[in-house]
């Protein structure tokens, strides 16, 4: 039976063994297919690695949130008898806030074995170090873009935060984390606690969490050009 391995990918420059179970590594060297939503980062996750099959030899499919049900289909019924292959996100564990569900329930429907591997997943880390509740949270993803939206939204959720005592966690692309820092201290409650969590599993992780007053008074912390997550909880 064919099997899809749920390949995690790391958070940033960081070695493989601090990341990867040393059995998800071995699995994943072996594969001669993947489907990953950039070529470019799966080659180099695979260069990682160090793959057993030459790079050359590795069928990339490039996975996008509008591939069609049935490509999908196409490149697991492509898989020869007896091989499995691999699916791999742009960062962190596939299939959580990224597309790659599409294929998992593809693979469902067509009664390929499904393995999820062990690995680093940006949500559940900040989520750990926060100290913020942890049994109710809830993924955003991106804020809107437009200052005005964006400002609404995040007081809609701070509303949600405090009535049900539920952590809510979004990120936002690098170059943008300062715009979004500025919004949550010009929008939210002075007691609101903010965690913000950068560069996860790398050399240069930071964690910290304060309330917005603390956050005011601190000033920014060192996130530029660093992936982040932002969450934050209503008291």
């Amino acid at each position: 039976m064919t099997t899809l391995h749920l390949i995690p990918v790391g958070l940033g420059q960081a070695d493989p063994e601090r990341w990867l179970p040393r059995a998800a590594r071995e699995i994943a060297a072996t594969l001669r297919c993947f489907i990953a939503e950039n070529a470019k980062s799966a080659r180099a996750f695979l260069k990682q690695i160090e793959t057993a099959v030459p790079l050359q030899d590795i069928t990339i499919h490039t996975l996008k949130p509008d591939t069609r049900a049935e490509e999908i289909r196409a490149w697991l019924a492509a898989v020869p008898a007896g091989q499995d292959l691999g699916l791999v996100s742009e960062a962190g564990c596939p299939a959580v806030a990224d597309p790659g569900a599409l294929v998992v329930a593809q693979a469902h429907a067509a009664g390929i074995r499904v393995v999820p591997w062990t690995g680093p997943s940006s949500i559940m880390l900040g989520l750990m170090a926060s100290g913020l509740q942890g049994q109710r949270f809830a993924f955003h993803g991106y804020a809107p873009v437009k200052a005005h939206e964006r400002d609404a939204q995040l007081r809609a959720w701070e509303s949600a935060s405090h009535k049900q005592r539920q952590t809510q966690i979004l990120i936002e692309t690098p170059y943008r984390n300062a715009a979004l820092f500025e919004a949550l201290l010009r929008t939210l409650r002075d007691t609101t606690r903010l965690c913000v969590a950068s560069a996860l599993t790398c050399d240069d992780e930071a964690i910290a969490t304060r309330t917005i007053a603390q956050w005011r008074k601190a000033g920014p912390p060192d996130f530029e050009r660093k992936p982040t997550l932002f969450l934050y909880l209503a008291e």
